[in-house]
């Protein structure tokens, strides 16, 4: 995103000039204190939420006023903030409803190899997801994300609300979607964590961009930009 203006009502703004770029293949931290913007700049990059200023870029195409069913047939991936499982639908109900984008005759295909990925799923497939735990219902959301195969996922607080097993399991997968050659931006309270994955981190302060560079030059400066976030 270049230079975008964003926010949820006339008088509002969110994002005020904030630029973020995620390079092929590489993880991009998005970090900083509530309130900052980071989900509504995933918002904007998934095309939820129209900038009044600014672009959205994607391979070099501008993709600013493309619609989201679109936006996912070009390969972006959402995995949202909380809890996003219908819950009165059983497991393979959800993944089949991750396919709706695609062509009817890659529909069964696109799920199948889901399974095949997550072979967990396979026990859970009849019960309703609304049933599962927190770190099962966060592994059907993923699924679901990736039944279109996306090239660039943009994730929102992947282990907010999990035991910390289980948020280590999801950025275990994580890492394995990074290594898989996928471009992904990571938004998180975890901030060392966010850290380590990271390729390049930026942060965010009252909508705007504050701090960016490769991990490397974070690894000292985390305690003193946290602390700088308690105050705000």
């Amino acid at each position: 995103m270049e230079h975008v203006v964003a926010g949820y009502y006339p008088e509002q703004v969110v994002l005020d000039d904030v630029t973020l770029v995620a390079r092929a293949g590489s993880l991009t931290a998005v970090l900083g204190p509530n309130g900052s913007g980071k989900s509504t700049a995933l918002r904007v990059l998934y095309g939820l939420v129209h900038p009044r200023r600014g672009r959205v870029v994607m391979q070099d195409r501008d993709i600013t006023t493309v619609p989201v069913h679109q936006r996912v047939t070009l390969g972006l991936g959402l995995l949202p903030q909380g809890r996003s499982v219908f819950p009165g639908l059983t497991v393979h109900e959800n993944l089949e409803l991750g396919a709706w984008s695609l062509p009817p005759s890659r529909r069964r295909e696109a799920v199948a190899r889901v399974y095949a990925r997550y072979p967990m799923l396979e026990a859970w497939r009849t019960r309703l997801a609304g049933s599962l735990s927190g770190g099962q219902q966060r592994t059907v959301e993923i699924a679901r994300m990736m039944v279109t195969d996306p090239s660039v996922l943009l994730l929102d607080e992947p282990s907010a609300g999990l035991a910390p097993v289980v948020a280590d399991q999801v950025y275990a997968e994580v890492a394995r979607l990074r290594e898989e050659g996928r471009t992904i931006v990571l938004v998180d309270q975890n901030v060392r964590a966010a850290v380590a994955l990271a390729d390049y981190v930026y942060t965010l302060e009252f909508g705007r961009n504050q701090l960016e560079g490769p991990r490397a030059e974070f690894d000292g400066k985390l305690g003193t930009v946290v602390r700088s976030w308690l105050r705000v």
